[in-house]
């Protein structure tokens, strides 16, 4: 069943071929986190084009507007991330990525030129024109982000922002559809880094050394009860082992070795206790076999929350135009991690999630293969719209 035509996603629809066009461009020429010159370069010819007079700081890929002309009312702010991955595209679509080994395949190709189209239908409808468009770059970066340094510039300020609102296109829910939550959409990301260190020794006679593989190998099983019998089974966290490195022959005991990994939480008690106890789960594991062990922790990007107001006249605002089967209630938070966040710890606002899943196919974001139907980006622009014009009390 074909989405509701509400008045924004008719107007979408409308310059779709416009909105195709520039997503496209960006998906055939990605660039990683916080290389996004030539992507920063489009984005400031575009809106040109289109009228605006964008800022893009030295030293800086990010790119914004800031329409505030004549008038009073709320200034509402849209932001769209603007780097790629380091993935080898597998799309075999005409605007497959050109540059080896990176691709847009989490989406931001596409919000860039959702933001951008639903910039242009505001300027038609809200004769003040007091919103402002953030083009964030380094969004996947993972602990400093693109979100932050844009905030230390003042783009929440000169004037004050209000509002802010953010979409993320998201292959588990069906074209045509939206889904967002009040309260936790998802979750806090930190890093950590682990390095053992033993005794390294000849493979054949192990007792003259101690195997920093082996101590590795009981770490990455002891961290696995931090959720499953430290936590508590209704509070979400999760702590993934990313990479193991150790050793330099087969034949030769390991040293040393070195593991990294992530965790995700959600409540700021759980975030604090996980930490402690990762330490000192690590450091008993390691002392009990007569090894050493170390652990760096870094904080990454908070949980994402979305407060009771914001939330609520965005999600009215999308049922009114998408008709109110097409917004999904998610009934808990995802545990991946967006660092939209850090611009909802500084004014209220909303994220949401726009379906892009295609029938029969289960790729996923970061996937190769990730390419989202056509239809995702004229909603995408149109919700974003819908719900710029709720919080600025705009008329449609």
């Amino acid at each position: 069943m074909a989405p509701r035509t509400g008045p924004w996603l008719t107007r979408a629809r409308k310059i779709l071929p416009t909105l195709l066009r520039w997503r496209r461009e960006f998906h055939r020429f990605p660039e990683l986190s916080n290389q996004e010159s030539a992507t920063r370069d489009r984005l400031i010819g575009i809106l040109q084009e289109l009228g605006f007079d964008p800022e893009a700081p030295k030293g800086f890929t990010g790119v914004a507007v800031r329409e505030s002309a004549e008038g009073e009312g709320p200034v509402i702010a849209l932001r769209a991330d603007m780097d790629a991955l380091p993935v080898r595209e597998a799309t075999g679509a005409p605007e497959a990525s050109r540059t080896p080994g990176v691709m847009h395949a989490c989406g931001h190709d596409v919000h860039m030129a959702a933001l951008l189209g639903a910039a242009e239908m505001l300027r038609e409808v809200l004769p003040s024109r007091r919103f402002r468009l953030i083009f964030q770059p380094a969004e996947e970066e993972g602990e400093t982000g693109g979100a932050g340094p844009w905030i230390a510039r003042g783009i929440l300020r000169a004037p004050r922002v209000h509002a802010i609102l953010g979409a993320h296109v998201e292959p588990g829910l069906p074209v045509g559809t939206v889904g967002l939550r009040t309260g936790a959409l998802m979750a806090a990301a930190d890093g950590f880094r682990i390095r053992v260190r033993g005794r390294s020794g000849h493979a054949g006679y192990p007792h003259r050394g101690l195997d920093a593989v082996v101590t590795g190998a009981e770490i990455v099983t002891g961290l696995q009860t931090l959720v499953s019998r430290r936590r508590d089974p209704i509070d979400p966290a999760v702590v993934t082992v990313g990479t193991f490195h150790g050793g330099t022959r087969h034949n030769i005991l390991a040293g040393e070795a070195e593991l990294t990994g992530t965790i995700r939480t959600v409540r700021p008690e759980t975030r604090n206790a996980l930490e402690q106890e990762l330490r000192h789960r690590v450091a008993g594991i390691a002392r009990s076999s007569g090894l050493r062990a170390t652990t760096e922790f870094r904080r990454g990007y908070p949980a994402l929350i979305n407060p009771p107001d914001p939330t609520d006249r965005v999600r009215q605002a999308l049922r009114a135009e998408l008709g109110p089967d097409r917004v999904r209630e998610l009934p808990g938070p995802v545990m991946g991690a967006e660092d939209f966040a850090r611009y909802l710890g500084k004014v209220p606002g909303c994220f949401f999630f726009v379906g892009a899943g295609r029938p029969g196919t289960p790729e996923s974001l970061h996937s190769p293969r990730f390419l989202p139907p056509d239809e995702t980006l004229a909603v995408a622009a149109a919700s974003l719209a819908a719900g710029a014009a709720a919080l600025g009390g705009g008329a449609q």
